[in-house]
């Protein structure tokens, strides 16, 4: 009995982890009217460009680490450079795993004050594309309160297309923008 227990745990799990991480790709991006509301905010952006050569710590930290090996954050600086980076590298063994990896990562902290069918669109623009804006579109039905979604351009998307350059994030709510979010290159 227990045995089916977790099966069913780890079934539901992996059903609600695959369904949410499916961002619908747009193939044409249709400008929307703008409606903001107070009841829709973006509360915090978190942005991380995973490459294949590993940032460098800083000469000043490096030097600020040698003058005093002792100091109680000495070990923890250099540690917290490179978390996120080994997070997302986490299980990808060979260099194919990795070249599957790398990428832009966006994670948008959003709130909703009353229930509302939302879409969490991202609107971008890569390197080696220019001017050319493409999308990705999540949808939430009857939701409320801070949400989280996740936005990846990464492995065939990243390498032939490049670095994400300029984006938006916008809340959607019957096809009208309700909040938004941009980077300071958007247009």
């Amino acid at each position: 009995m227990k045995s089916a227990a977790i099966l069913l745990l780890a079934l539901f799990s992996a059903v609600r982890l695959f369904a949410a991480d499916q961002a619908k790709i747009l193939p044409k991006v249709n400008p929307l009217p703008v409606a903001l509301s107070d009841d829709f905010q973006f509360r915090k952006t978190k942005l991380f460009y995973l490459n294949e050569n590993p940032p460098k710590a800083k000469k000043s930290l490096s030097s600020a680490l040698n003058a005093n090996p002792n100091s109680p954050t000495a070990g923890i600086a250099e540690a917290s450079l490179g978390f996120e980076r080994t997070y997302r590298l986490y299980g990808a063994v060979s260099n194919a795993e990795k070249n599957q990896r790398y990428g832009n990562y966006m994670d948008f902290f959003w709130r909703v004050k009353r229930p509302a069918n939302v879409t969490v669109r991202l609107e971008y623009r890569q390197e080696k594309l220019r001017a050319f804006v493409q999308a990705r579109e999540i949808s939430y039905a009857n939701v409320k309160g801070n949400h989280k979604t996740e936005f990846t351009i990464i492995g065939d998307d990243y390498f032939q297309d490049g670095r994400v350059i300029a984006w938006r994030c916008l809340l959607i709510e019957n096809g009208k923008i309700v909040a938004e979010n941009r980077s300071y290159l958007w247009e």
